[in-house]
């Protein structure tokens, strides 16, 4: 059986860099370190802003290595797809559509300085027209975007099928604050994955 050192790095996506403690382990087997990591973002460009997972596999006889790279977590995948850096921490959907009073007392206070409400002003429901609820959404998929990632997932995913996989991907869409799929939120779209509206998709 041959012998094989494997270090298995999380890296930036055509960004990583050598930390204490990967350059040691390389330069025992005489790799070029920069070569090595040159190489690691040649294949991970792609995933440019986000983090992925590789492996670097190194035949300790010969010296030789190879270089796996492995498929970001979903919801790395969903914000690289819509664009943005960062989601908030998973909320309910009410609470997306309706703000809690913490979120709306700049709000209350800036529509106060300009006068605008009388002595009688109900905070709640003031605010509520003040803010759109599309400025509450920080993304939209489609269902083509949900079916790439995947595809991209299913072989790491529990489903032996591209459905089950593409419910798992909505499923993480439920669990991130503002993401719409479709124009609808993602537990509308479970129910009509269910009821078969996008089985051609899944052919």
């Amino acid at each position: 059986m041959m012998a094989e050192e494997r270090i298995e790095l999380l890296v930036s996506g055509g960004k990583a860099s050598p930390g204490p403690a990967t350059a040691p382990k390389l330069s025992v087997y005489g790799l070029n370190i920069g070569e090595v990591f040159k190489e690691i973002n040649d294949k991970t460009k792609e995933y440019v802003g986000i983090k992925v997972p590789i492996k670097i596999i190194i035949n300790k006889q010969t010296k030789e290595y190879k270089i796996e790279v492995g498929v970001p977590p979903v919801s790395s995948l969903i914000k690289k797809e819509l664009g943005i850096e960062k989601a908030a921490p998973p909320k309910d959907e009410t609470t997306v559509t309706e703000p809690k009073e913490e979120t709306i007392k700049p709000v209350v206070e800036a529509v106060k300085e300009k006068k605008e409400v009388t002595e009688k002003f109900d905070e709640t429901e003031e605010v509520k027209a003040e803010i759109p609820k599309e400025k509450l959404i920080l993304g939209n998929l489609n269902m083509n975007q949900i079916v790439k990632i995947a595809k991209m997932k299913k072989d790491e995913m529990l489903g032996k099928n591209l459905k089950t996989a593409v419910r798992q991907v909505v499923g993480t869409c439920v669990s991130m604050y503002g993401i719409q799929i479709e124009g609808k939120w993602p537990k509308e779209i479970l129910k009509e994955i269910d009821e078969g509206k996008y089985d051609p998709l899944f052919k």
